[in-house]
């Protein structure tokens, strides 16, 4: 059984994307196409202090005048999201309690 490849790509809200975003959010989504997989957009927006208003829809804007469409985003949606990590920390807090109920982690 072949598991579908899925690449994410996930900038920080803190402002414009830079040149290097760019060249990192093109090589991965090059590579997810070449393997007939998923480009996902996330956002890493947990550092609240360097949030920047506007700046993620400023990274969308970026990527559609790039020519770089995802398949998965915060603005799209997709069946493994949420999308921003400020809103998967339900999801991180049952894992971390199961891993140190059963001593896995400390």
């Amino acid at each position: 059984m072949s598991r579908k490849t899925r690449v994410r790509f996930a900038p920080s809200p803190t402002g414009p994307l830079h040149i290097g975003g760019v060249r990192t959010a093109l090589y991965n989504y090059l590579f997810s196409k070449q393997q007939n997989g998923d480009f996902i957009l996330r956002i890493e927006d947990t550092d609240s202090t360097r949030f920047v208003p506007g700046a993620e829809a400023y990274i969308q804007e970026a990527f559609d005048w790039l020519g770089l469409p995802y398949d998965e985003s915060p603005a799209k949606g997709g069946k493994f999201g949420p999308y921003r990590q400020s809103e998967r920390k339900d999801i991180y807090k049952k894992y971390v309690h199961k891993l140190l109920d059963e001593g896995k982690a400390y």
